[in-house]
């Protein structure tokens, strides 16, 4: 790299990185306010991307936003990188619906064990009183966006069940049709989820005689709720048959997932990978439409997940590529589609010392304030092409889940937010 090219990239970084005061809320809800007016009306659903797991500094900002969001730019729900059936149950604790306590659904309404970070804690806190001073349609809702897979996936009972009961409380007599030709199927749950099956595909079940027509009657189950349309609409609303038919076809995906999960392929991993975020995108295709009327959504997850361009990741000797969520979310949404990234200068919890000399986190870092917020133009000017010349920082020694940024961060995302150093 040249001198010259560095000197722009440095002056890029000096003259728009934006500091965050993260210790008065009237500078930090300025800073909110003009970002969103860069961003422009046309966005409906902004993503905000973690650069690893379990930061809790990184937790407490998305926080701010939501309430920030939420407070003053219309703003009714945030979906996370969490299972998309448990969630429910967070989201009847926030709304009022459900009496049980946090700590009931800590680990029932979260996966990944994101129910015991403190700041996802303080998020449904949060939620739960805000809403307590709102009418049940202003509400602001809490949902997963999560396929139910990763290091074990689920088996599809609590999926199917929901749809089941949904069925249940309309015509009884069909859904115990279904149920009698489901329930045998489904068989023992920890031979569906067991989590040695993600390295020995032959402990799998997916394509056993059972899944097989497990998938069968799923498919039968999903053409009996779209038969029958206008009936089941007229019943209970719309927007119920909405959520059954949506839990339906996440069933037929995840069994399609354990499908592949069951067969040792040399594309094993990385179509796992993309089956598990299409399902997430269809997730957030489903919470933006049920949104719509009532407000924006924040999507917080890994910015690898929200990233525009197809991933690359080494899984073990492995290459493996696939398409993540914000790829699809940039063809469905288009323009209404945002993402901010976050990056970390040290965090010597999460095993991430100093950035190497030249890197970009090094030169975003390069500064006295500890929070800041840069634009990235999408990848258009100079200091952009320059940046394609930069090395990568190294890795974490603690936390797998850490990913650096790199030249491809400025298509990838419209905003950077980084933190000097992480607890």
């Amino acid at each position: 790299m040249t001198v010259t090219e560095m000197l722009s990239i440095e002056h890029w970084i000096r003259n728009e990185a934006l500091p965050i005061d993260m210790q008065s809320d009237t500078a930090f809800n300025e800073r909110i306010d003009h970002l969103v007016a860069k961003l422009g009306d046309s966005v409906a659903l902004l993503g905000m991307g973690e650069a690893l797991h379990g930061g809790e500094a990184i937790l407490q900002f998305r926080n701010r936003l939501f309430r920030r969001l939420v407070e003053q730019h219309g703003y009714g729900a945030i979906a996370i990188e969490s299972s998309f059936p448990r969630s429910r149950a967070v989201n009847d604790y926030v709304t009022g619906r459900s009496s049980a306590s946090y700590e009931a659904i800590q680990d029932s309404g979260f996966s990944h064990g994101f129910g015991r970070f403190a700041g996802n804690r303080e998020l449904a806190a949060w939620m739960q009183q805000y809403n307590a001073k709102l009418t049940e349609t202003n509400k602001i809702h809490f949902y997963g966006f999560d396929a139910p897979t990763d290091m074990s996936t689920d088996s599809p009972r609590q999926l199917l069940y929901f749809v089941l009961d949904y069925l249940a409380s309309i015509d009884s007599a069909a859904a115990d049709r279904h149920r009698d030709q489901i329930e045998p199927l489904l068989g023992d749950d920890g031979l569906w989820d067991n989590p040695e099956i993600a390295m020995k595909p032959e402990l799998g079940i997916g394509l056993s005689p059972n899944a097989a027509a497990l998938r069968i009657a799923t498919e039968n189950l999903i053409s009996d709720l779209n038969e029958r349309r206008p009936e089941f609409a007229a019943v209970q609303g719309m927007e119920r048959l909405l959520e059954a038919m949506h839990h339906a076809a996440e069933a037929r995906q995840l069994l399609n997932y354990h499908a592949v999960l069951s067969k040792a392929a040399s594309d094993r991993q990385g179509r796992l990978l993309g089956i598990r975020d299409a399902m997430m995108a269809d997730n957030v295709s489903y919470i933006a439409a049920q949104e719509q009327p009532r407000g924006k959504v924040l999507l917080f997850a890994h910015n690898t997940h929200l990233q525009r361009s197809k991933v690359e990741w080494q899984f073990g000797d492995e290459q493996v590529h696939w398409w993540p969520v914000g790829a699809h979310l940039d063809v469905l949404f288009g323009t209404g589609y945002a993402v901010i990234a976050s990056a970390v200068g040290t965090s010597p919890e999460n095993g991430i010392a100093q950035a190497e000399a030249d890197t970009l986190e090094a030169l975003l870092t390069d500064t006295e304030v500890p929070v800041t917020l840069l634009p990235t133009h999408r990848g258009r000017g100079i200091a952009a092409e320059a940046l394609k010349t930069l090395p990568s920082r190294s890795g974490s020694t603690k936390n797998w889940s850490y990913s650096a940024l790199s030249a491809q961060s400025m298509t990838n995302f419209d905003w950077l937010l980084t933190f000097g150093s992480l607890a």
